[in-house]
């Protein structure tokens, strides 16, 4: 099944054409504005309404995250050595930093720059440079806390494509990354059953036609399970938490008026509009006298 939210809060299974919506929000009683995460939690099942007709086209509504507002997007760093080599590259990073994610951690993005890709993508600079990061991203679909690697797997309701975007600079990796509009999900999510390998699936990121991004979640250095354990030692992972697994090599500028078009193998793909709000450091009133 593949799940989205749409028209500013209805949860519907997208059909096998991908044309149009089967909505679960009346069949199901849903009351919620986030209503996958109300899903989750009341261990709901659609399957019966897998094969119903559609109610609605897909082009006529706005496509949103299929997880409004989770409680945590935790994203891991790194997780392509191709990406290792561009980030010393850029230097983003330095040569004598370790590149592991036990040995870096993972890192949170504000639920509060989650949107859908109907949104689309706003920079808020016009004097940085922001950066497109294609990655394959799940939902957590339980509670886990020290999972093992085999608990951890069972915990996943589902994968979704992630744009992750990314002022560079100095600053700590989660203030970069966590401006409004910067975490683009969906277009839905697709449940673990129906993705035969989560870590044999090509992805691939282009901007405005051209392909910048393309290779495969083989090429991981952690999975999508040792992300999960991991991540389970320092927090309790929730039901409805957006966890993202990093970007492999091609990263590169986005400016207004850009599309990205962005494809992950039996996840889906999405077209994302960018567009500026032309806002600099400079205009923001500083206390210099303490």
């Amino acid at each position: 099944m593949r799940f989205v939210q749409y028209d500013d809060g209805r949860l519907g299974l997208l059909t096998e054409d991908g044309d149009g919506i089967v909505d679960l929000t009346d069949r199901l009683d849903l009351e919620s504005e986030d209503p996958l995460q109300e899903y989750l939690d009341r261990g709901l099942d659609a399957s019966e309404y897998a094969d119903e007709p559609a109610d609605v086209a897909r082009d006529e509504v706005e496509i949103g995250a299929p997880v409004r507002r989770p409680g945590k997007v935790i994203a891991a760093p790194l997780n392509y050595e191709n990406h290792i080599e561009e980030a010393i590259a850029d230097k983003d990073i330095t040569t004598d930093e370790w590149f592991t994610i036990e040995d870096k951690g993972y890192f949170l993005k504000a639920p509060s720059s989650v949107v859908g890709p109907d949104h689309g993508i706003e920079l808020p600079f016009s004097d940085r440079r922001c950066d497109h990061e294609i990655e394959l991203a799940f939902v957590m679909g339980k509670d886990v806390k020290d999972a093992s690697v085999e608990e951890a797997w069972d915990a996943i309701f589902g994968y979704t494509i992630l744009l992750d975007i990314s002022v560079r600079g100095d600053q700590d990796r989660s203030n970069r990354k966590s401006y409004d509009t910067f975490t683009v999900v969906g277009p839905s999510v697709v449940t673990a059953d129906e993705v035969d390998d989560p870590q044999n699936l090509s992805l691939e990121l282009q901007l405005n036609g051209d392909t910048k991004q393309d290779d495969s979640t083989a090429d991981m250095v952690y999975t999508c399970g040792n992300i999960v354990q991991y991540a389970s030692i320092g927090a309790t992972l929730e039901a409805g938490d957006v966890v993202t697994t990093g970007t492999p090599e091609g990263v590169g500028a986005l400016s207004d008026g850009d599309t990205i078009d962005a494809t992950i193998e039996d996840v889906g793909s999405m077209t994302v509009d960018v567009t500026e709000r032309d806002t600099a450091f400079s205009d923001v009133d500083v206390n210099k006298d303490g």
